[in-house]
């Protein structure tokens, strides 16, 4: 099968398999951990052999991610046993993993903003020569790390100065400059263009015919049926589920994954749009990366849609339409009345809401709780005269984990300590306290399992329903075409057109996505 991108063309990597698949790399059995009195895990397995690919999927809050954690010595099991290559193993950190061929690439970014890839690559394992760090063996072993991956990726660039995906590509790559056994990838495409995921699946291919494993943790059932050979489910942190991939289909993972089979992955958009209520004219910004001459109209209860490749200028659009980005030319007009915002709180106050596409740098107070975090941009309406009322805080947070479905055990919990979809869930819920009339939703469904996905679309439809104007950015394809009326397609920081949903498809999407490249 191929893959176009504009007039290039990729062949989808089919599956290979190690010539030492009965060997055993990782065998997990029994495991189980409990926070306080809440059982995260509850006797669970999982085995990966040798030059394998074994998908882990699961809904938020199933378990995935710690028991991921108690493999990398982050999380300490409480039960249960662990064998590498048939030796029991209890790592007490994530060093300790790495030096015995565990690697794991985390789905939030944890890396050093101003340093460069080069020093990113070499933390905490930085080379010496004659007492001082060896920067040249540094640079010669990042070049040639690189060149082996066939990546694009300048070593001296600094780390902050590259967009999401291009960093989450250098994590990739040094996990595999650890020469692990076995690296766990957890939701590694979220930020990945599809050509960026067609070279991602090629270096997992070249790796496991050399007899490197994988543990694959993804809510994008498609990508677990192309690249992986096993796949393991978690419900509740139970196993459900655990079976050869070919012995399985779509409706069996999703019933495995959610409990009820669901008959279509994306609900009726019934909506109605109304008539024309935003409108973006001539917009550019001023500050790299420059947006050009962008003109739309969005009507009242519409979803419209905004689909490009990465760094095609999608969150910028969305940025200056919030007051965050500079305009250096251009209208925003709402209701005919043209609006300017000088930041953010401008947007607020003129009933705009913006959903950004990475929680953990800019949507969400991780050291805070989930009551601070779901009410902080409503203060104004929890006060008793001129006192905030922490009565009116706690009823409004727990309405949203209850509309949102945050799986927490209190509202007073670290938002941290949530999945990365309970996460989102109650940021989404912060901004329905405030009851907008215009949501910027950038990536909304990132990193959310295919169950909560499905809430978030019938929210979304539900909002235009009841006359919301919605701006929905999504990097899947199946999705933009799933839930809005209409699409605009950006490429290379310019509108290069915007079509009907229900007259394009996937096809059309990306011939205007490289229309300016």
């Amino acid at each position: 099968m191929q893959y176009s991108l504009g007039e290039l063309w990729f062949d989808a990597p089919s599956k290979q398999t190690g010539k030492c698949m009965n060997d055993i790399v990782l065998e997990i059995t029994n495991l189980s951990k409990s926070f306080a009195k809440n059982k995260v895990l509850d006797s669970i397995g999982l085995t990966v052999k040798k030059g394998s690919v074994v998908g882990l999927m699961g809904e938020n809050g199933a378990g995935k991610s710690t028991m991921m954690k108690c493999l990398f010595g982050i999380y300490s099991k409480d039960e249960g046993r662990i064998s590498l290559l048939n030796k029991p193993v209890d790592f007490k950190n994530p060093k300790e993993a790495l030096e015995h061929g565990v690697a794991m690439v985390h789905q939030e970014l944890n890396q050093c903003l101003d340093r460069t890839v080069t020093d990113n690559l070499f933390l905490g394992r930085y080379p010496t020569r004659f007492g001082t760090i060896d920067e040249a063996r540094m640079l010669k072993e990042a070049v040639a790390l690189f060149s082996s991956l066939e990546m694009n990726v300048n070593p001296k660039m600094v780390m902050r100065t590259m967009s999401v995906s291009q960093r989450q590509m250098v994590e990739i790559a040094k996990a595999v400059s650890y020469d692990a056994k076995i690296i766990v990838l957890d939701e590694p495409t979220s930020s990945l263009t599809e050509r960026e995921v067609r070279k991602l699946f090629s270096i997992i291919n070249n790796l496991r015919e050399k007899g490197v494993s994988f543990v694959y943790i993804s809510h994008k059932i498609d990508e677990i049926f192309e690249i992986c050979d096993e796949v393991a489910v978690l419900r509740d942190g139970k196993m459900t589920l655990s079976s050869p991939i070919e012995n399985i289909d779509m409706n069996q993972l999703i019933s495995a994954m959610v409990g009820r089979s669901l008959d279509n992955r994306y609900p009726d958009v019934d909506n109605a749009p109304g008539e024309e209520y935003l409108e973006v004219k001539n917009l550019s910004t001023k500050y790299e990366p420059i947006l050009e001459d962008i003109s739309f109209t969005v009507k009242k209860g519409e979803i419209f849609g905004l689909y490009g490749l990465v760094g095609a200028g999608r969150s910028e659009l969305l940025e200056a339409m919030f007051g965050i980005r500079t305009i250096s030319s251009g209208v925003i007009a709402v209701g005919g009345r043209k609006q300017r915002f000088n930041n953010s709180r401008d947007a607020m106050d003129h009933s705009f809401a913006l959903v950004t596409e990475e929680r953990k740098l800019n949507g969400m107070f991780a050291k805070a709780a989930i009551q601070f975090n779901i009410t902080i941009t409503n203060l104004a309406s929890y006060k008793s005269g001129v006192v905030l009322s922490n009565r009116k805080m706690w009823d409004a947070a727990e309405r949203e984990v209850k509309t949102m479905r945050v799986k927490c055990v209190s509202v007073d919990e670290l938002i941290s300590s949530l999945s990365g979809g309970n996460q989102q869930k109650a940021i989404i819920g912060k901004w329905l306290e405030r009851q907008p009339d215009i949501f910027l939703l950038d990536e909304p469904t990132r990193g959310i399992d295919v169950g909560a996905k499905y809430e978030i679309y019938q929210l979304i439809i539900r909002m235009a329903k009841e006359g919301k104007t919605i701006v929905v950015v999504s990097s899947e394809m199946p999705e933009i075409l799933g839930i809005t009326n209409r699409i605009a397609v950006m490429s290379n920081h310019r509108l290069a057109g915007i079509v009907n949903t229900k007259e394009t498809d996937q096809e059309a999407l990306l011939r205007l996505s490289a229309k300016y490249l």
